[in-house]
């Protein structure tokens, strides 16, 4: 399913993209199956997991069915167009829609390594026709 499929959902906040990151890698889950994946390491309770879950199912990020007692929720958008929406609004928000301003950016505050660099160089010989 891709975000041509359904309208992009609202923005999602930080917490609410790591309930994302668990039901990107394992859907459909229940409450308690996230819960599990994330709750222990960032001091949630199941509470918090099920308001975030309602909160996405609002948004219209991940839809929920009954299964007996309990709901299981999946996403309704990819990750990866999610991601490339962010990061599209990233470099328009903060480098004019320049994604070279971007890089430039990054290489100054010397937040590339070398291994970046070689995978860079490597995507942008892939992309030249």
């Amino acid at each position: 399913m891709t975000t041509s499929d359904n309208p992009a959902p609202e923005r999602i906040s930080e917490a609410e993209y790591a309930v994302m990151e668990v039901l990107w890698q394992k859907s459909p889950a229940t409450a308690f199956d996230v819960s599990n994946a994330i709750a222990f390491d960032r001091g949630w309770s199941l509470a918090t997991v099920k308001t975030l879950l309602g909160r996405l199912v609002q948004k219209g990020a991940i839809a929920t069915r009954p299964d007996g007692r309990r709901y299981l929720y999946s996403p309704l958008i990819e990750r990866a167009d999610y991601v490339g929406g962010e990061s599209r609004r990233l470099v328009d928000r903060l480098f004019g829609g320049s994604a070279a301003g971007l890089f430039a950016h990054l290489a100054e505050q010397e937040a590339l390594t070398e291994d970046d660099l070689a995978k860079i160089e490597s995507l942008l010989k892939e992309l030249k026709p």
